[in-house]
């Protein structure tokens, strides 16, 4: 029997789409897993090289899949698109990622530590910040200029 080498996993909301296959290429698992089964499930695979599309949530979940024995490899969506072969869905997606994550040219995104995420949602959430003040300092001032009041800005002389 063969055993699964090479995963490529398709994450989402509720429902991650999982491709694997052998070292000669033979596909050996495609299905879906829930949320709440993922690590029960790659806990129970021997460890293998996963790859993942670096979006939201892809460095929790290769964290812990990296705590199972797992090698994980996150790459950008636009680097694994090329390689989606039919229409756009979670189980061609998932086919491409694992196909993608063995390319001799991918390039990879490291795998943030809880640490270096916190950090990064913390400057995130004070860019939004002004830009949210900026948008309203200007919405204000348009509706007063309706009115005929018009301020100079702050950065007038």
């Amino acid at each position: 029997m063969s055993t699964v080498t090479t995963i490529g996993l398709d994450i989402a909301k509720s429902v991650f789409q999982v491709h694997g296959i052998s070292a000669t290429g033979e596909v050996l698992i495609r299905r879906q897993v829930r949320r709440g089964q993922v690590l029960k499930v790659f806990a129970s695979l021997p460890p293998c090289l996963i790859g993942i599309e670096a979006c939201a949530s892809a460095h929790h979940w290769s964290r812990e899949l990296q705590s199972l024995g797992h090698e994980v490899k996150l790459m950008p969506p636009a680097y694994v698109k090329p390689y989606v072969k039919r229409q756009k869905n979670d189980m061609a997606d998932a086919e491409a990622i694992c196909e993608a994550v063995t390319g001799p040219t991918m390039r990879f995104v490291e795998t943030k530590t809880c640490e270096q995420q916190s950090i990064l949602m913390l400057h995130r959430v004070r860019l939004m910040q002004v830009r949210q003040r900026t948008m309203l300092t200007n919405a204000i001032r348009a509706h007063l200029a309706e009115f005929g009041v018009v301020a100079k800005s702050a950065g007038a002389i």
